[in-house]
């Protein structure tokens, strides 16, 4: 009889890996306001939904 090998492999992260170190904050926005967050990100050529709700949480408060 022959012995049999295991071999034991990593298991793999779900999921992107994290962009950085930050505390994650989830909002909740009707449909009305998400669309025009979603119209202000196009004009502006955000890459992405998230990066358009930073960039205008950093506007509103510089002002």
């Amino acid at each position: 009889m022959s012995k049999s090998t295991t071999v034991i492999t990593q298991k793999k992260k779900r999921g992107p890996k994290p962009t950085g170190k930050g505390t994650l904050i989830g909002v909740r926005l009707q449909p009305e306001l998400l669309a025009t967050v979603d119209k202000w990100g196009e004009d502006n050529n955000t890459p992405s939904r998230p990066e358009a709700i930073r960039q205008l949480v950093e506007k509103a408060l510089k002002d």
